[in-house]
């Protein structure tokens, strides 16, 4: 097996770009990281392309990166078009880290774009609540409009019974992520805000208020996956890929959730431990699905939530950065490009290049990234180790 390294990323600022389609998102972010990575495209073997609404939103179907990628000098080139609702960028980093490791490819690009907002917001909640089983009886909606927030304020109000954790548990996450995006040139949401004001930010779906939820955005990132051998050819200083892994749900509702599986396979993959991360980037698509995912990633045992985030640690520069970025809540979740946007940071971060973000002396970062929903759990989790 061939060790498996990222040689280059890039990404378009994050926002609602109802004048930008995916082909211009698109192009911008390959252009990046092939600077980035000292690459043209005839260095890139083949494509993975990640999107996961444009069938909804804008209506182009099949032929997705065909259609973004004409024009970028990748045209001609294997592609594959990836969708795995919000984790579909992550996916497609999978993807390619295996055709690489198994000495097939050399040098592949992965993009994840999404065009997430519309004229009529509703189309783009329509997009969000394809990503569940249509099959599977649901309750009633709350009213919040996006069916998502309804699941997760539900979990949220379950979970919140044993953990310990309170309103303003949420808030400060949400208070550390708008930190996080105001020191961040290519995030959605750059104002700081205050406990206060999130709290009474207008209810959601209870407890969730607007400030701890995600919201509609576009943008692209991609990042050039190469082999140990291209990336000495192209003379750039490699973020190494320790492990991948994938986990979809289970029907037993006993069983672990998928995203416990998948960091407990990464860990393993990797030979490290929770103690080794530096810096992380999780699925915060609401702010209490960050407490959640301490645990899940073994950051602090179970019950250890409310003190872990109390503590600051997880801040910016603290022993677990989380969200340097500023998450899925301020960088912003335009759903397919935000596993390949979570790999941007880390890889930023484990280079030293993130400035007022940086977590100092950061070797090993760990990307979380959750897609749709089955049942009671996730319909699937991709867990990603780099290290430098």
């Amino acid at each position: 097996m061939s060790t498996v390294a990222i040689a280059g990323v890039g990404m378009t600022a994050f926002g609602k770009f109802l004048d930008r389609g995916l082909r211009s998102l698109s192009e911008e972010a390959v252009a990046a990281a092939l600077a980035d990575a000292n690459a043209d495209p005839v260095d890139v073997d083949s494509v993975y392309f990640a999107n996961a609404a444009a069938g909804v939103v804008t209506g182009q179907e099949m032929i997705r990166a065909e259609a973004a990628l004409r024009d970028t000098g990748l045209a001609g080139k294997p592609m594959f078009n990836i969708e795995n609702a919000c984790a579909s960028g992550s996916s497609a980093l999978h993807l390619a880290w295996l055709a690489v490791r198994s000495g097939q490819t050399e040098c592949v690009m992965v993009i994840g774009a999404e065009r997430l907002s519309h004229e009529d917001k509703k189309v783009s909640f329509d997009a969000f609540a394809r990503g569940v089983d249509l099959e599977e009886p649901r309750a009633a909606s709350t009213g919040s409009g996006s069916l998502f927030m309804d699941i997760y304020a539900a979990k949220t109000r379950k979970w919140m019974l044993n953990a310990g954790v309170t309103k303003e548990d949420f808030a400060r996450v949400v208070v550390k992520s708008r930190l996080a995006g105001s020191l961040n040139p290519v995030a959605q949401f750059r104002e700081p805000t205050t406990v206060e004001a999130v709290l009474a930010s207008r209810i959601i779906a209870d407890p969730l208020t607007l400030f701890m939820c995600s919201g509609i955005g576009d943008g692209a990132a991609a990042v050039l996956v190469c082999s140990a051998a291209k990336i000495r050819q192209l003379g750039v200083r490699p973020v190494w890929i320790r492990a991948s892994t994938v986990c979809t749900a289970l029907p037993d509702v006993a069983a672990p959730l998928c995203a416990v599986r998948s960091v407990g396979a990464a860990y393993e993959q990797a030979g490290i431990g929770p103690e080794d991360i530096h810096v992380a980037e999780l699925h915060d698509a609401s702010a209490p699905a960050e407490l959640i995912h301490y645990e899940n990633l073994r950051f602090c045992p179970p019950g250890g939530t409310a003190q872990l985030i109390r503590s600051g640690a997880t801040g910016l520069g603290g022993r677990i950065s989380v969200n340097p970025s500023g998450g899925l809540l301020s960088r912003g979740h335009p759903v397919g490009a935000t596993g390949t946007a979570q790999i941007v940071e880390l890889v930023q971060q484990l280079r030293g290049q993130s400035g007022k973000r940086q977590r100092p002396s950061a070797q090993v970062g760990m990307a979380e990234n959750n897609g749709g929903q089955i049942g009671h759990d996730a319909a699937l989790a991709v867990t990603t180790i780099l290290s430098v």
